[in-house]
């Protein structure tokens, strides 16, 4: 980039810390305690930014992090992997509550005088495989807090690294705004769902029998005599690619799922029929059992099914909130088995959902799939979205474009 300097990285940090900075195993393990229910700060882990998903969280309480005081986290501040995909890093969001720093991390914190905080981070991002090339292992790559200050970064004037900054923010607060519009779509559907199937408080209920605990004509039916559930395909490693050409798939694996975005591609003679589309309902049975998810378009592996319907008896809107539905889940992980990597197949025999009356399921279905529509037409903006800003990215922190030519504010509804 023309006018930057290139300048260590640990001559721009003011905090480089960890976990283990607050004390010993011993120590760590009497006063901090893990939670899986709410409470008063959310521990940040890998998963979390790997899943893009910090709903599912780990807690502390109110003591435990203020013992954890070296390592609290704040909104902007960069995290690292120190073990396990080593380099990777993330730009922390604001959660809106406390947050202490997981195991495996790092925390980098720069000076506001001589960095901005997110220029820093994407200029990191775009770089990871050059910050890989300092980890160490081979089995597990590790890299520690020395390797991290000696990383080299090309810093323009503080204005320029301001204006980068807020050129890539507008994509990604355009892409945070779709994913939480994305999530209250989610949440109407499965409250609407839980209401008129769970709570049999569907319209028209004071009119309709209970028998047996179910409203008359309900009935508890396999789900396997509507629904099959179509395995995928394992092509083999020998044939991944890890860029696409003519006739080659985006290749979908169970980390994929929520992410959509695969890194590996197989060719057609590899997809063997294990097609999905982005209408598909799909579900991982083997791995991280119970993910859902729709969106996808490309072939899928042998630890994902797709869901596809038999007859007229259920709709898709219907078997999306089912399939997503606390009934499903539960069975999906009490017939789980496997101790390194869980296998759920056998959960399909035991799926037995209580179908409602024809008439009140198409009832649901014209509420809930235009619903659905919308939540796919915001996974497909932010693809585009993700695209542009990850073209655009490597070009304005090597000066191919001009930032002092770059004028254009993102529309908040766009077509890339």
């Amino acid at each position: 980039m023309k006018n930057s300097q290139k300048v260590k990285l640990g001559n721009l940090i003011s905090v480089l810390t960890d976990y283990h900075a607050n004390g010993s195993y011993k120590i760590l393990k009497k006063h901090v305690e893990l939670l899986d229910d709410p409470n008063y700060a959310v521990v940040i882990r890998t998963t979390n930014f790997e899943k893009n998903n910090f709903e599912d969280n780990k807690y502390i309480n109110k003591s435990a992090y203020n013992f954890l005081k070296k390592s609290k986290v704040f909104p902007n501040d960069i995290l690292m992997n120190k073990i396990a995909n080593a380099g990777s890093v993330y730009l922390m969001p604001d959660l809106k509550k406390p947050v202490s720093l997981g195991m495996n991390l790092f925390l980098i914190r720069l000076k506001p005088e001589l960095s901005d905080q997110k220029y820093v981070y994407y200029y990191l991002k775009t770089n990871e495989k050059y910050i890989k090339l300092f980890t160490n292992g081979v089995a597990t790559s590790t890299i520690t807090k020395e390797l991290v200050r000696r990383l080299d970064i090309r810093l323009p004037n503080i204005k320029k690294q301001q204006k980068i900054s807020g050129i890539i923010s507008d994509y990604n607060d355009l892409i945070a705004t779709n994913r939480r519009r994305i999530q209250l779509l989610e949440e109407s559907a499965r409250l609407l769902f839980r209401e008129w199937f769970v709570y049999f408080r569907f319209p028209g209920h004071e009119k309709v029998k209970i028998v047996d605990g179910v409203p008359e004509e309900w009935e508890r039916d396999k789900l396997s005599k509507h629904v099959v559930f179509k395995r995928g395909v394992e092509p083999g490693s020998n044939n991944y690619l890890e860029s696409k050409e003519t006739y080659m798939y985006p290749f979908f694996r169970v980390s994929d799922l929520i992410t959509k975005k695969p890194k590996i591609f197989v060719d057609e003679l590899h997809v063997k029929g294990a097609l999905v589309e982005k209408n598909d309902i799909v579900i991982s049975l083997d791995g991280s059992v119970g993910i859902v998810s729709m969106g996808l378009e490309g072939c899928y592996s042998t630890g994902i099914r797709k869901l596809m319907i038999k007859g007229e008896r259920i709709n898709r809107a219907f078997l999306y909130c089912l399939i997503k539905s606390r009934y499903i889940q539960g069975i999906v992980n009490a017939y789980s088995k496997g101790t390194t990597i869980q296998h759920a197949g056998e959960s399909i025999k035991h799926m037995n959902p209580i179908l409602p009356s024809k008439d009140l399921m198409t009832k649901f279905d014209e509420i809930v799939k235009p619903v659905i529509s919308e939540i796919l037409l915001l996974f497909d903006q932010n693809q585009k979205l993700a695209q542009a800003r990850d073209l655009l990215l490597p070009r304005l922190m090597n000066g191919t474009i001009d930032v002092s030519e770059f004028n254009t504010k993102i529309p908040e509804e766009t077509e890339i």
